[in-house]
């Protein structure tokens, strides 16, 4: 397997038709931006369908996508999955509806720079490449939040493409080989998370093919801004890695004892307090800087929490096929 940077290039030659599929809840506020930059692709609008899937939406969200298919100079396809309440299941749903031999994956929140489309897809000229993963960056923040995140790459694909057990990609950037999905499965729609991993790692699993990074194909998201989100964000991270656990023995993460994490909270007063005040004076620290331990102390305690608390559904184990 290989995740190398590939550097896209314009290739007028190879241009595969292609599936965009984004699943969508309650996103009447991001679509018309988001919209927006599915316009400035760079890719042949005639080699390209968006397949919008509304996952029972209480907003006008539906009415917007209905209303876009009709005006858009794009192909857009206005898709409802109103069974199953999962990300996951309304991917399916797009999968199923499609007709390219790319599928690429992007999120209602996500705003793909105009080369995004036509970087992601480049690689796949070499048959071998099976999975693609696009960069993830963060749209300007001005929170201490969001610097603090923006500041660990929080988003990046590298946390995934490094992943100890196997690299991934996150699906707010991805595409697959349709071939490939037709021989593993889809998404597993009763999971609520972590099936990103679960997806790319049944295809590396199956030796179908390789992966490989583009780095120029890139999605900016926004970072969270409040604590609560902050929380709700890295408790999910924790669940996946439960459920990643029970689906593939996938090392827990271990949390932090209380020592531990009394320790780093004098430290942090004790030493990194002082020796960011020097820096400060000398204008070489932000505020940012000063709240770095604490918040990561707060996202490691939320994190544990999620892995402590969740337990892989039943139905998860269910694979939905074309």
């Amino acid at each position: 397997m290989n995740h190398s940077p590939v550097h896209a290039t314009t290739t007028h030659s190879f241009l595969p038709k292609v599936s965009v599929v984004v699943p969508i809840y309650n996103g009447e506020i991001d679509l018309p931006d988001l919209i927006s930059c599915l316009l400035s692709q760079t890719y042949p609008k005639d080699r390209v369908e968006y397949l919008l899937v509304d996952n029972n939406s209480s907003d006008r969200t539906l009415t917007f996508l209905k209303t876009a298919a009709e005006l858009s100079p794009l192909t857009i396809h206005p898709l409802s999955e109103n069974q199953i309440q999962s990300s996951y299941a309304a991917r399916n749903t797009g999968i199923r509806s499609a007709t390219g031999e790319i599928i690429a994956f992007t999120d209602a929140d996500c705003r793909p720079q105009p080369q995004w489309l036509e970087s992601l897809i480049q690689p796949f000229i070499n048959l071998d490449v099976v999975i693609v993963v696009g960069e993830i960056t963060a749209l300007p923040g001005k929170s201490i939040l969001e610097q603090h995140a923006d500041r660990q790459e929080t988003l990046s694909q590298k946390h995934t493409l490094s992943h100890h057990f196997c690299a991934y990609g996150q699906t707010a950037n991805l595409a697959i080989r349709r071939l490939a999905l037709e021989k593993v499965g889809l998404f597993r729609p009763y999971l609520t998370t972590g099936g990103d991993a679960d997806i790319c790692w049944r295809i590396l699993m199956a030796k179908i093919g390789k992966l490989e990074f583009a780095p120029n194909a890139v999605v900016q998201h926004r970072h969270r801004t409040t604590l609560k989100e902050l929380q709700s964000q890295w408790r999910r991270y924790g669940r996946s890695n439960r459920y990643l656990h029970e689906l593939y023995g996938v090392e827990l993460m271990p949390g932090l004892t209380r020592k531990e994490y009394y320790y780093r909270l004098v430290r942090w007063l004790v030493k990194e307090i002082p020796k960011n005040i020097l820096k400060a004076i000398a204008g070489k620290a932000s505020f940012v800087d000063f709240l770095s331990t604490p918040i990561g102390l707060f996202t490691a305690k939320a994190r544990y929490l999620g892995q402590s608390e969740a337990k892989l559904p039943e139905q998860a184990q269910i694979i939905d096929w074309l």
